[in-house]
């Protein structure tokens, strides 16, 4: 019997008649029916609860019949859907929206190794990225990142700019070893914190190579985590001799005389720290072949870029500039590296990492 708010039984407020219930199950049996989790369920608690309505004088029963005709049409449905296989494509596409929900996130999230997409221009992925396997299409490669030290304060924009760009190339250089298995336009690129986040105590740089012109398909990841012991020796000794190389200096040797001659005595310096820790190594199998002629070549480079680093002034050096640039070996011992399982061919233009 139901009680008043004053704890009495049998009369309602005021003196009025006590007011009839709602059957619960009529409830639940509509709210079942309306969102399709467990049609049965509906449908049996709208069947239960008929009798209970009419025996206890209670209200609820346009909701029970709703619940009943509701669930019905589900049960159906669901018949057909598993008999036509609609219920499971169904299920899988909801299951594919969950899954791209979650990859979802901010670039300051992303980890090593990750790949991922956005909407917009790699200068706008400051929000939304969805994570993707990297052998599907994706505009970036997570390399790594690094903690901003040495800062008592927020530095600016440019100083981050500037710290970022040479702290990345290095990260780059480390994750991609095998450089020409970087694709062609495909260049280094890093996330910093904003003036906000830093305030919040965001110190994190994410370092990537990304494409802004087109996705690019497949991982660039070379390090230690999947090269051999004789491919990370031989991309050890190799790259830098590749490195040195994009350093030469914009100013000609008629305008900057000592620059470029410094800059040939590097190249000449990575020269002979390959060919000498290539002549001493023990290469195996195939690899032994090949590696040798690429010492044979490396020694004839090396006399050449001795003779251009040891240029008195610019005119003796233009006079030894194109002989050196012909013994240095175009494609850094492409057979050697193909008989490693690098990449034996390098990219198309200079969209590789340097």
């Amino acid at each position: 019997m139901p009680y008043t708010a004053y704890g009495q039984p049998g009369a309602g407020p005021y003196g009025q008649p006590p007011r009839r219930s709602t059957n619960g199950l009529a409830i639940g049996s509509l709210v079942s029916g309306i969102v399709c989790c467990l049609p049965p369920l509906g449908l049996i608690l709208g069947l239960v609860a008929l009798p209970q309505i009419k025996k206890k004088d209670q209200t609820g029963k346009g909701l029970a019949i709703a619940g009943i005709v509701l669930s019905a049409l589900s049960c159906l449905l669901l018949v057909v859907g598993l008999a036509t296989g609609g219920f499971g494509a169904a299920l899988d596409g909801f299951k594919k929206g969950m899954d791209e929900a979650a990859a979802a996130r901010s670039t300051f999230e992303l980890r090593t190794g990750q790949c991922f997409s956005g909407d917009g221009k790699l200068d706008d992925y400051t929000t939304d990225v969805t994570v993707v396997d990297c052998a599907r299409p994706h505009d970036g490669e997570v390399s790594g990142d690094f903690k901003v030290t040495g800062f008592d304060k927020w530095p600016g924009d440019d100083a981050l700019d500037d710290l970022a760009g040479e702290r990345c190339e290095t990260v780059n250089g480390e994750y991609a070893m095998d450089t020409w298995g970087v694709p062609d336009g495909v260049w280094t690129f890093y996330y910093l914190p904003s003036r906000e986040s830093w305030r919040a105590g965001d110190r994190m740089v994410t370092c990537v190579f990304a494409s802004e012109k087109k996705k690019f398909s497949g991982s660039v990841r070379s390090d230690k985590t999947t090269l051999t012991a004789e491919q990370r020796f031989f991309l050890t000794v190799v790259n830098p001799i590749e490195a040195a190389v994009y350093e030469e200096p914009e100013d000609d040797p008629d305008e900057d005389f000592a620059s470029n001659k410094e800059w040939a005595g590097e190249l000449l310096k990575a020269i002979d720290e390959a060919r000498s820790a290539l002549g001493e190594h023990h290469w195996p199998g195939d690899s032994a072949a090949p590696v040798a002629a690429l010492v044979k070549q490396l020694d004839t480079a090396s006399k050449r870029w001795g003779a251009l680093a040891a240029a008195a002034d610019a005119d003796a050096y233009w006079e030894k500039y194109d002989a050196a640039w012909d013994a240095l070996p175009e494609n850094l011992g492409a057979q050697a590296r193909t008989a490693l399982g690098l990449t034996g061919t390098p990219p198309a233009g200079e969209g590789g990492q340097a």
